[in-house]
């Protein structure tokens, strides 16, 4: 069951999750906050620039090297419904990877800010798609559960009533 005073959403590295929920349907999903880790906001930009092109462009459906679009990609790409996201995402990157390379961070990040999206974009210097460096991987989890005590409220950060602490 989802509670959409008390949901968040979190993406874990390369997942385009986090950037996902709100946008693509225009209408709220559920999520007052979310958490995109390494994620991929264009998909045929992927395919051109990532490790894997060729699985990625299978992945989104297309590559943008096919002739003028829109192509099967856009469709599947989070950048393509930024317009419509309302929800305010934290952006997490690591400087150096080249699994899912920080200029899909960069162009989902400048696409917020000209919407005018509420969202918070941080680099990790020398990382990869994985934050291996340890004050690094504590940056990720402060961050991260401020940002959903910031949007959700610190009741979340809190044992469930019931649950007995589980």
């Amino acid at each position: 069951m989802v509670l959409p005073t008390r949901s968040g959403w979190a993406s874990a590295a390369g997942a385009t999750a986090g950037s996902w929920p709100r946008g693509r349907s225009g209408r709220p999903a559920g999520f007052r906050a979310a958490v995109m880790g390494a994620g991929i906001s264009d998909w045929g930009m992927l395919a051109a620039t990532g490790e894997e092109g060729p699985f990625e462009s299978a992945l989104g459906g297309s590559s943008g090297w096919e002739g003028t679009g829109p192509h099967r990609h856009d469709v599947v790409s989070p950048v393509s419904y930024v317009s419509r996201v309302c929800s305010p995402i934290l952006i997490l990157h690591g400087e150096n990877d080249t699994n899912v390379p920080l200029s899909q961070a960069e162009f989902y990040h400048r696409a917020l800010r000209r919407f005018g999206v509420e969202h918070e974009y941080v680099v990790y210097p020398r990382e990869g798609h994985a934050i291996r460096e340890r004050n690094h991987q504590l940056d990720v989890l402060r961050r991260t559960r401020a940002w959903f005590d910031r949007w959700l409220g610190p009741h979340c950060s809190r044992s469930v009533p019931g649950t007995a602490g589980h």
